[in-house]
């Protein structure tokens, strides 16, 4: 498994990083992409460049697709669904997981052993001990060329559900948003305060570390559907004071925009009799019923 052949279709940014940690781990490697140039600094790192995706598909057992997005990725390989008959394709593209399992469902009707993955990395940190991906799908293709995939970074089975390494991948891309939006609305306020980000930086730094703690609790609430257990600060005190979190910021010149969606909820929540709840009793207003 050491020196498993690989084909990656695909050779953006993150297909580039993934292609080069298969190289420099000793992996013969093939290349696609719809131009044909990109390859060249991978061609000097010693891949092969194919000239059309049936060729690419055929080089290898393992094919690997990191494509701009579902429709592109269904775009490339209908055309080579031949080819790709017997051989496992792990999808690394972003998407829904509506669109995996659909993936799945095609690749199942041309006898293409399917596995989804997402990738929590950006494209420098491809090898390194900071990445992670999730896969789900084909449990017995996964395993089978596990050693290869950790070539990328820890390689985490969540499922056979082909959908649910595209649920955790956008639930923690989610998280991250989140974390960002927050991020830049006090970097914005802070900033046109005229505070040096470097003093700033470290406190913003330590507190969001600290509140990560908070993360286990939530989940339990969310899970269980009960939010008045172990309560730290309830949702209508929560509620009186955000009102100054939007008010600040407008009057550093700042638009509140990240945070009035959020107090709408704290509001409602909090009209309907939730006051006592924790912050997670939002969650209930942010269900679409079925």
């Amino acid at each position: 498994m050491s020196n498993t052949p690989v084909t990656l279709l695909g050779l953006g940014a993150m297909g580039k990083a993934l292609a080069t940690a298969f190289l420099t781990n000793g992996h013969p490697t093939t290349v696609w992409n719809r131009t044909p140039e990109k390859a060249d600094p991978l061609v000097a790192l010693g891949a092969v460049r194919a000239d059309d995706v049936v060729a690419a598909v055929s080089a290898s057992e393992l094919v690997i697709a990191c494509i701009w997005d579902y429709a592109s990725v269904e775009e490339t390989l209908k055309p080579a669904a031949a080819a790709l008959k017997g051989r496992t394709l792990v999808n690394l593209t972003n998407g829904t997981p509506g669109q995996a399992r659909r993936m799945a469902a095609w690749a199942d009707e041309h006898g293409i052993t399917y596995v989804d993955g997402g990738i929590m990395a950006i494209p420098p940190g491809i090898g390194t001990e900071q990445a992670f991906l999730v896969y789900s799908g084909a449990r017995e293709a996964f395993d089978a060329y596990l050693p290869v995939l950790e070539r990328l970074g820890a390689a985490r089975f969540v499922g056979t559900d082909p959908g649910l390494a595209a649920l955790y991948d956008i639930a923690l891309l989610s998280g991250m948003y989140g974390q960002f939006m927050g991020v830049m609305q006090a970097l914005a306020m802070t900033s046109a305060a005229g505070v040096p980000a470097d003093e700033f930086t470290p406190l913003l730094t330590a507190w969001l570390e600290a509140m990560a703690t908070s993360i286990p609790r939530f989940a339990e609430q969310i899970a269980s559907g009960d939010h008045s257990q172990h309560v730290v600060s309830n949702l209508a005190m929560q509620t009186a004071g955000y009102g100054n979190l939007l008010a600040a910021s407008e009057e550093q010149g700042v638009r509140p925009v990240f945070h009035t969606a959020l107090q709408e909820l704290m509001v409602r929540r909090t009209a309907e009799g939730y006051g006592a709840d924790d912050l997670t009793s939002i969650v209930e207003l942010m269900k679409i019923e079925k």
